[in-house]
């Protein structure tokens, strides 16, 4: 599912926008608040991806759902009808897409270095403040740090800050180990 929430070319029109009206109106850190929690929702919720992506749903449904969540969710105003805007002009499918642009704008502007750092299991405190010690080191800036876990890399980390990605996990030296097996 994170890997859902990538830039797209509609989806950073409308960043732009939402971004723009956020910083215009002063409600900057309350809006990327509301985009986190919708990002969360996004992830965990079958049904909302459901929602916002099935042809079979009318973009006046779409509207109406994505409102009351916002709703239920307390978002700010500026960000419910922004949801209830995309919905309209069918573009809810867009909504990953529009919130890694809103990340990207924020993060430029606020001067963040995000990173997403992947292992195979959970990490504990001790092991997320080492490697925000080593990332703040190397990048000279203390980096927004986030964590996920994909037990599919079976073991070592991968990092990714920016549009670089560091890869030390067990699957790629495996798969590489593989490659070169072959080609001997």
């Amino acid at each position: 599912m994170a890997d859902d929430f990538r830039t797209t070319e509609v989806g950073d029109r409308y960043a732009q926008a939402l971004f723009d009206l956020a910083l215009e109106t002063g409600r900057l850190d309350a809006v990327r608040a509301d985009l986190q929690s919708l990002k969360a929702a996004w992830i965990d919720s079958a049904d909302l991806r459901r929602l916002a992506t099935s042809p079979v749903v009318s973009a006046e449904d779409q509207a109406k759902g994505l409102v009351a969540i916002a709703a239920k969710a307390k978002f700010e105003k500026t960000t419910s009808n922004f949801l209830g805007l995309l919905a309209q002009n069918h573009r809810a499918k867009d909504l990953p897409g529009v919130i890694a642009g809103f990340e990207t704008r924020y993060a430029k502007h606020a001067g963040i270095v995000a990173a997403e750092v992947v292992s195979a299991q959970a990490l504990d405190a001790k092991q997320v403040a080492a490697i925000t010690a080593a990332l703040s080191k190397a990048l000279g800036k203390a980096p927004e740090l986030t964590a996920r876990v994909d037990p599919s890399i079976l073991g070592g980390l991968k990092v990714k800050v920016g549009s670089k990605l560091f890869d030390a996990s067990l699957k790629t030296k495996l798969d590489q180990m593989k490659f070169a097996l072959k080609r001997a």
